[in-house]
């Protein structure tokens, strides 16, 4: 009996409602994964311990910055890379959507204070140690002086030196998640909000995509705490997410629409999902004013936090298990700038999976080494689907 018999009686019993696909995990991958498989013609369920908003999901508290080259001051080249790929993709994703998502790609400014500014050299050497050439030859500009107040008028003569790093983007992360899920319904994916899950749902591959909540089946997955204030701040009129370089709270605030501003700076080990620490607070706060004075007069609308989903290696990984189900976990903080090349490569693999030229391990080395991002694939036992 050849491979594709053995994978026809093994999916014989399955009742023909019986998905394709069932997606554990509806936050941001989650939610790509099982809205680009609808769209590729599949049987799609969705199955989600938290509301179709997301407000459960890592996803809900992050700042949604899309800055592949402000990020390799801390990851890796594979990092920056799935966030440069991602990048370009994302205005086709948003395009796709049947709700509108606020899609920026201004820039992002870092400044620094003078008695911090033996940050700035070891910022610059960590991008060109960390980031794709042609990704920092192109998108890394010194500023000083006049130069900073030209690139954002707003912050007037407060620093004397900054890097403008002109091709990096953001988006609205709330409206990301509400669009999804429209998308989710529009494509005709079976949505299971506020729904727990303690067996895997029938259907002929699983898609894990639970995040921390995958941990059982995943005791690698560690939690690191990330803490974000929303404001909102008339008048202060920033046009683009500034890093401010910091040795011990290196702080982002990135504006959205209508004048809210999301400010972040803090990374704790720990799964701990308690409220905001008030020095967490004050830190936060404190330096968004010493950025801008004008946050002094800001309004809190909201002070969260989060675990992000992580890994030893602080990479994301895609793992088959040999049989039927896939595990998409460990984007970490990176979520929304790598989402996309994440849950494609995903999505090709669970194609590859339903079609049957993934059936065994040889058959995934094939397929892993024909793949955009190798590192993202792993086997985790060599046992043919039957």
């Amino acid at each position: 009996m050849n491979t594709i018999e053995q994978a026809a009686r093994r999916f014989a019993h399955l009742p023909a409602h019986v998905p394709d696909f069932a997606v554990v995990g509806g936050g941001l991958c989650g939610r790509l994964v099982a809205w680009q498989l609808a769209g590729a013609g599949h049987r799609v369920a969705l199955y989600e311990r938290g509301d179709a908003m997301g407000t459960q999901s890592a996803a809900w508290v992050a700042a949604a910055m899309l800055a592949p080259l402000a990020e390799a001051s801390s990851a890796e080249l594979l990092i920056t890379g799935l966030g440069a790929a991602s990048l370009e993709r994302w205005p086709t994703l948003i395009a796709e959507l049947p709700a509108p998502v606020f899609f920026q790609r201004n820039g992002t400014l870092v400044v620094w204070h003078a008695g911090d500014r033996a940050e700035a050299p070891l910022f610059e050497r960590r991008l060109r140690a960390n980031a794709p050439a042609a990704l920092f030859d192109d998108g890394f500009v010194k500023l000083s002086g006049a130069q900073v107040t030209a690139a954002e008028a707003s912050l007037g003569t407060r620093f004397a030196q900054g890097f403008l790093l002109p091709h990096e983007g953001q988006l609205d992360n709330r409206q990301v998640l509400s669009a999804l899920a429209a998308g989710l319904a529009e494509r005709g994916v079976e949505t299971h909000w506020n729904t727990a899950v303690d067996n895997m749902p029938d259907a002929r591959f699983v898609i894990d995509c639970r995040g921390l909540g995958g941990k059982p089946a995943w005791p690698a997955l560690r939690g690191i705490r990330g803490e974000v204030a929303r404001v909102h701040a008339p008048g202060i009129g920033l046009t683009r997410p500034v890093r401010l370089l910091h040795p011990r709270y290196p702080l982002y605030i990135a504006p959205k629409q209508d004048d809210l501003y999301v400010i972040g700076a803090t990374e704790v080990e720990g799964e701990d999902m308690s409220p905001v620490t008030v020095r967490s607070a004050l830190e936060l706060l404190s330096a968004a004013f010493a950025v801008h004075p004008g946050f002094g007069e800001a309004r809190i609308l909201e002070l969260n936090a989060h675990c992000r989903p992580t890994l030893p290696d602080h990479r994301p990984a895609i793992v088959w298990d040999g049989a039927r189900t896939l595990r998409v976990n460990g984007l970490y903080r990176h979520g929304f700038m790598i989402a996309p090349e994440v849950a494609d490569t995903a999505c090709e693999l669970a194609r590859a999976l339903a079609a049957r030229s993934v059936s065994g391990p040889d058959s995934f080395d094939d397929f892993r080494h024909r793949a955009r991002w190798p590192e993202l694939l792993h086997c985790e036992h060599a046992v043919p689907v039957i």
